[in-house]
């Protein structure tokens, strides 16, 4: 058996030789893994987590106003860069492509209403704040095009790529483009704890700096409710705070998700892959741990390349193990969250849950298309209509999991202003103008089809066949 030394050297070697990829994710790649091996990953011990206090994780209507003055606000803009991951496909729904080119509402995509609301922001303040997109080598040649179609904005759009790393061979350890696997299969992007090294390798961090720019606003493309938030911005400014994770109060839904601690004097993210098993439901209670992570974050750029240059940003180890055309393979990631416990003046901010609108799966979809959402110049407003600061829960069957056929499935999309839960489940149809209230249950028997009628009004009710609605 060979030691890890032994595979480390070999796989170095290996990988010299790979010419796709460039020196600095040769070595970034390779460190990952010699840091993987040594099994330095620290175990949390639970008995010295603390709750954040109110000063880590600040409330957010604690937050001060923003300067009235508008050209105050304008020179805290100026200092700013939003940047979206763009990394992710569609492929969970259906999709081929960037995932940020699904279609969201009214025909927008969500890069359009990114640059939407970017453009409305650069003009109401007369201010100049970049997009940039950050691509992994899925879809970087697709984005690319798309891109094209904003040549006209007034913004500046540019795009950089993450890492490419190659996957590694479970049996022996060896890269999978080295054993006849040379295409997009045999490679991964290491997930967004990249962003740090990936901004720094692509120059756009050094640009950035030269022009002023201070903060970069971080979200997923696909986080409708990421928007540029000035109090933040203002709050982070007057505090020096280098970084800051979005948090919003868990709910039911959310229990899987990561949590700010306090761990030995420092703000720490805690991911359920960390706990310690006998501690998995004491993690997942809404009671100890109240909020998660949105994964809106905001960075002082010069400590991101202070903190890059140092290689100080040792983030835990994801990893991610996968079968690829019957080869088992290991890919190891990093998540942006984790980096927090090496900034200076590091905080969370527990903002309103309206911050965290991600569309993963159509039934999310279904959310922001009805009539719960409008939309105002690019933002994706809460219809006030709705007294239940939750949405509704919505299960939608593998029927409707593609977006082409849930797009198929609904003449229009249901008003569900007034509904609290939705299970869909069989070959189920829907018409137009239906209004869906309190607990609706809709399942079609095996091998029949359910249409529901145009018009139709259902409250708390479970439909099997015609005759229940």
């Amino acid at each position: 058996m060979a030691t890890d030394s032994e595979k480390l050297s070999k796989l170095q070697s290996a990988v010299a030789g790979l010419s796709q990829i460039s020196e600095n994710e040769k070595s970034g790649f390779i460190n990952l893994v010699s840091r993987y091996l040594s099994g330095e990953e620290e175990q949390i011990e639970w008995s010295k987590i603390q709750t954040p206090t109110d000063e880590v994780v600040v409330p957010y209507d604690t937050l001060a106003p923003i300067p009235e003055d508008l050209t105050e606000t304008k020179k805290l803009l100026d200092k700013l860069v939003v940047l979206k991951l763009n990394g992710g496909l569609g492929t969970t729904m259906g999709c081929t492509g960037p995932k940020s080119v699904i279609e969201v509402r009214n025909g927008f995509t969500f890069l359009d209403l990114i640059v939407v609301q970017i453009e409305s922001l650069n003009k109401k303040y007369g201010c100049n704040v970049p997009l940039l997109l950050m691509n992994s080598f899925n879809t970087h040649d697709d984005t690319a095009k798309i891109v094209e179609k904003y040549s006209n904005s007034s913004i500046d759009i540019h795009t950089f790529n993450q890492s490419q790393y190659p996957r590694i061979v479970v049996e022996d350890f060896m890269p999978f483009p080295c054993k006849g696997q040379p295409g997009k299969d045999g490679w991964y992007p290491p997930g967004h704890g990249d962003v740090f090294s990936s901004l720094m390798n692509s120059g756009k961090l050094d640009a950035l700096l030269s022009k002023g720019k201070e903060y970069v606003f971080v979200a997923n493309s696909d986080n409708l409710g990421a928007i540029v938030d000035l109090k933040i911005l203002n709050h982070l400014i007057n505090n020096q705070n280098e970084y800051c994770m979005e948090v919003t109060p868990k709910t039911l839904a959310d229990v899987k998700g990561g949590t700010l601690i306090s761990y030995e004097g420092r703000i720490q993210l805690l991911e359920i892959a960390q706990v310690p098993d006998q501690h998995v439901n004491e993690f997942k209670s809404i009671e100890k741990f109240k909020i998660f992570n949105t994964n809106n974050l905001w960075l002082n750029l010069k400590a991101v390349k202070r903190l890059v240059e140092a290689d100080a940003l040792k983030m835990e180890i994801i990893p991610n193990p996968k079968e690829v055309e019957g080869v088992m393979v290991l890919q190891l990631e990093t998540a942006a969250g984790a980096a927090i416990r090496f900034f200076d003046h590091a905080i969370g901010i527990n903002v309103p849950r309206s911050r965290f609108l991600p569309v993963k799966a159509t039934s999310d979809l279904l959310l922001v298309q009805s009539d719960l959402y409008t939309l105002v110049d690019g933002f994706v407003i809460r219809n006030k209509e709705r007294t239940n600061p939750a949405n509704p829960s919505i299960e939608l069957g593998p029927e409707f999991k593609k977006v082409g056929n849930f797009l198929t499935r609904f003449k229009s999309i249901p008003s569900i202003v007034e509904l609290d839960s939705l299970k869909v489940s069989g070959d189920v149809w829907f018409g137009s103008s239906i209004v869906l209230k309190g607990n609706v249950s809709i399942t079609a028997k095996p091998g029949t089809k359910l249409e529901i009628p145009d018009g139709a009004v259902i409250e708390n009710k479970v439909i099997n066949g015609p005759e229940d609605i």
